[in-house]
């Protein structure tokens, strides 16, 4: 597959107060999905774990947002997995289960989550490759403080993966390691979305945005040309870029 053009400036950047994100980024998920059914019938997106996705998730499983979906011609898969069984309290599958998927009339077969809790992660990985559609039509991602993306962490040798699409990454103890997917998976994607919530984050959005391009230091420069929706908080210390 012919890759992309390397996107180094920022898409469309939509700022907004803390308690309307989950509803903006509820609607842009839902509207995303909706046209890419009507056009091709059927969707596939992976979703993004971590603490800002959950409220966006709740309000996707709620009416009417959820009845603009045509559920059982969705398919979903994750950016990311840590390395637990998937009803671990930190497992991305069971946040993305309990706030969305077990709410809406999607069938079982499917939802295909990250085998996190295999021996051998390397294995997992592989297997999840063979399962990712080439390209995925809409991915979700956020980021962390340091500016990772997935779990993708800054200058993390996954990030010079130039073949493999998903790929196991060890983390510090006592975090567990984790299974992501690889910047080509970001490369080729059709949609992207990333939402940046809270304060802590402001530096690195900033950075992000209006600094130079760096993505082993910010890899989440690597969805650069994505569409960003940020709070307010985490905006704060954008200086051009955003009225």
């Amino acid at each position: 597959m012919k890759q992309r053009e390397r996107v180094t400036r920022a898409g469309p950047v939509i700022r907004c107060d803390p308690a309307s994100l989950p509803d903006i980024a509820a609607t842009w998920i839902t509207g995303a999905i909706d046209v890419v059914t009507r056009l091709q019938g059927r969707c596939t997106i992976a979703l993004a774990g971590g603490a800002t996705p959950r409220p966006i998730y709740e309000r996707m499983a709620t009416a009417p947002l959820a009845g603009r979906v045509a559920w059982d011609r969705v398919a979903v898969y994750f950016g990311d997995e840590r390395r637990v069984p998937p009803d671990h309290p930190d497992s991305n599958y069971r946040m993305a289960y309990e706030s969305l998927l077990r709410h809406v009339a999607i069938p079982i077969a499917s939802v295909h989550r990250i085998e996190g809790e295999r021996a051998d992660p390397d294995a997992a990985a592989r297997d999840y490759e063979r399962l990712l559609p080439a390209s995925l039509d809409v991915l979700l991602l956020g980021m962390g403080a340091d500016g990772h993306t997935a779990s993708l962490f800054p200058h993390s040798p996954a990030l010079a993966e130039g073949t493999r699409r998903v790929l196991p990454v060890d983390r510090p103890a006592p975090s567990p390691g984790r299974i992501t997917i690889s910047p080509r998976v970001i490369e080729l994607a059709h949609t992207i979305l990333v939402v940046v919530a809270g304060a802590e984050k402001a530096a690195a959005v900033a950075r992000a945005l209006e600094g130079p391009y760096a993505p082993d230091a910010l890899p989440v420069q690597l969805a650069l040309r994505g569409t960003w929706l940020i709070d307010e908080d985490a905006a704060r210390d954008l200086r051009g870029i955003v009225p």
